[in-house]
């Protein structure tokens, strides 16, 4: 990238809409992991859409690549530049245009923190049911970009099911406003799809119309210890069924992934009296007679032996503490050492049998090793991440990661599942995309691509094979 390109891209942001100084600019060129490390040298800081329209105009005249980044949470290095390409930050479009009760819908912008339409909901009485561990940091652009899961999926589904309507910046320049808030619009192809789960490579999200819920009356939250995952699962059915399939989180823990968090992480405690090998984070919300039926089916397993011990939350803040055991999961192995990371998915009813298989074919390679499946399992989907031994080599451990990578997914293969169930596929899972996806599928991709960006500019080297 030339001065004068350079020159123009700042002037299109303005004089608060850019910087060139290091120091800003190097938190956002390394993930929360410390996997990828990027580079670049000027990043831009638009304001408006009107600002992101200019900017992409210049880039696809001048042929200049350009990575988009929300809030910098992605596991799969997706929001990095790696070659130097502008990083276009969309932190500064962070207002919520509108927040619509009788239409049970919002619109915010694409860098307005997740946690912050959360509250704006809830301040209007109704539930935007999207929630990640990182929603205090990642963003609603963000979010959509990679169609992001989270603990609720089981009963409201992924991102994209919340998404009533976008307003995209296409490579070209050219605003596609589709920021329509209705539940029926069967009018040909539904095009905001494209766009969600798409990690910028076809357009730039600048503006989200959200599908709100409900605000529940009653939240049912309980931890309980389990013999094992066929246990958990039977249990599972179980709440369902006495609950009307009011359940929204059902997440389940290994032992040594709790012993993790209450070794590393301040101001956690372990609610029940005596260890067990597996544990089940389960959550229903609804109408105010529900903990009769919640707490009716726990009991009876309990006594079926479903479920050796049971802790359940009476008030807020015993709730935010067993939630903490499970949202601590992530950052408590990142303070015990290296880890080898998988975010996959299977279906429900094979998740026992896939964790035991992976399991065996994990540690038969890595000796030594410590698997640590935990995650959603109410909708199949594991983070199969593998501890390292005690006192290991961590760059001999970390060196091994796309060896284990293969092991893992094959195995997820052989179930029918996905090797990538919500985190999407960046540059870490472009070979795995091209390993596991049919060549039909792999071509319509590339297809869309070429249609949408012809030149490449957006998010080169993500996503797409080659």
């Amino acid at each position: 990238m030339n001065d004068e390109i350079a020159a123009r891209l700042k002037a299109a942001t303005g004089p608060k809409g850019f910087t060139e100084d290091p120091t800003e600019i190097a938190p956002h060129l390394e993930e929360w992991r410390s996997k990828y490390k990027g580079r670049a040298t000027l990043m831009l800081k638009p304001a408006t859409t009107t600002e992101v329209s200019a900017v992409l105009s210049i880039c696809n005249e001048t042929s200049t690549p350009i990575v988009p980044q929300a809030g910098n949470t992605g596991l799969v290095g997706g929001q990095i530049p790696f070659d130097g390409e502008v990083l276009l930050s969309l932190s500064r479009l962070n207002r919520i245009r509108s927040v619509s009760s009788d239409d049970a819908s919002m619109i915010c912008e694409a860098g307005v923190i997740l946690a912050a339409a959360q509250h704006a909901a809830d301040d209007n009485g109704m539930l935007l049911p999207l929630s990640l561990a990182a929603e205090g940091s990642c963003t609603v652009g963000g979010t959509v970009s990679t169609n992001a899961g989270g603990v609720n999926v089981l009963r409201y589904g992924m991102a994209r099911e919340q998404v009533l309507g976008l307003e995209v910046v296409l490579a070209d320049g050219r605003v596609l406003d589709l920021l329509r808030t209705l539940r029926k619009d069967n009018t040909g192809y539904d095009l905001k799809q494209l766009f969600i789960g798409a990690e910028g490579t076809l357009g730039v999200v600048t503006a989200v119309a959200l599908k709100l819920s409900p605000k529940p009356a009653m939240r049912c939250t309980a931890f309980l210890a389990v013999p094992d995952v066929k246990a958990a699962l039977t249990l599972l059915t179980r709440v369902q069924g006495a609950t009307g399939n009011l359940v929204n989180a059902f997440e389940i823990v290994p032992r040594n992934g709790l012993e993790f968090v209450l070794e590393h992480i301040p101001g956690t405690a372990d609610p029940l009296q005596a260890p067990s090998p597996w544990y089940v984070l389960c959550e229903a919300s609804g109408a105010a007679g529900l903990s009769a039926a919640f707490e009716g089916a726990l009991a009876t397993a309990l006594s079926d032996g479903l479920a050796s011990d049971a802790a359940i939350a009476s008030n807020e803040t015993q709730r935010a503490a067993l939630w903490k055991l499970r949202e601590s999961m992530s950052e408590a192995q990142k303070k015990e050492g290296p880890s080898l990371k998988h975010d996959v998915s299977v279906p429900v009813s094979d998740v026992a049998h896939f964790i035991a298989k992976g399991i065996d074919a994990v540690t038969a390679a890595l000796p030594g090793a410590r698997p640590v499946p935990f995650g959603h399992l109410g909708d199949g989907n594991i983070h199969f991440n593998i501890q390292s031994a005690k006192n290991a080599d961590m760059a001999s451990f970390l060196a091994r990661w796309d060896e284990i990578a293969r092991i893992v997914h094959d195995v997820v293969r052989d179930f029918g599942g996905s090797f990538s169930a919500e985190h999407g596929i960046g540059v870490m899972k472009r070979a795995d995309l091209a390993r596991y996806k049919s060549p039909v599928e792999l071509d319509l991709m590339r297809v869309l691509k070429r249609t949408f960006d012809p030149k490449n500019i957006l998010n080169p080297g993500k996503l797409v094979p080659e």
